[in-house]
């Protein structure tokens, strides 16, 4: 069965190299390639790819806002995050999201073969490294209702935009105000949940109910 794929990355040699070496396998069609998030939103809704090859670091829109809207748009299609970033917060942020897979850009090139037949197969590949850490971090799942029952309409409101994947700047703009004031607001929010970065609050938020 013929796998259509797309890359969604800003480097333009690394994205070409990409299209090149994966276009070269049997089953495998790129549909499309992009260096911005905007862009790729524009044309892959009339694609349809079977699977999208998703960098973060995107100039304009983020690679994990843009997976949070493509999954709107294209549901059925799974996004593989390609990146440098290795963190938890990044991570979970691209999981949240949407995203089916992550990889770092250092994987041997056949990895990242077996990964594009394994998401599309139903599976969720992941890079060693990274896989431990999502382990590690859902091996104690926890009760934190109290403690989200403390945040403000305002403060879950921007809760509920930070487990999404925006970027201080993009909910500010959302919510038509400034991003001291957005600042602010996640401060609060760390506090009266004790923790100290977007992903810890995240989830005790996914562990409210």
């Amino acid at each position: 069965m013929m796998i259509s794929f797309a890359i969604v990355e800003d480097q333009p040699e690394l994205r070409r190299n990409l299209v090149e070496w994966l276009n070269r396998a049997p089953g495998l069609n790129c549909v499309g390639a992009y260096p911005t998030g905007e862009e790729a939103l524009k044309q892959l809704p009339t694609l349809y790819p079977d699977v999208v090859l998703m960098d973060i670091n995107l100039p304009g829109m983020g690679g994990i806002q843009c997976v949070s809207r493509l999954k709107q748009l294209l549901p059925e299609t799974d996004v593989i995050m390609l990146t440098t970033y290795d963190n938890a917060e990044m991570i979970f942020d691209s999981i949240r999201a949407g995203a089916t897979g992550y990889l770092l850009k250092n994987q041997p090139r056949e990895e990242l073969l077996q990964a594009l037949q394994q998401v599309h197969a139903g599976g969720s590949p992941m890079s060693l490294k990274i896989a431990r850490k999502v382990f590690n971090h859902f091996q104690t799942p926890a009760k934190h209702g109290s403690e989200i029952e403390q945040l403000t309409n305002r403060e879950l409101e921007i809760l509920r935009l930070l487990t999404k994947g925006y970027l201080y700047k993009e909910i500010a703009e959302t919510l038509k105000v400034a991003l001291a004031t957005i600042q602010t607001h996640v401060a609060a929010i760390y506090k009266k949940l004790h923790v100290h970065s977007r992903t810890e609050a995240a989830m005790k938020f996914a562990g409210k109910e």
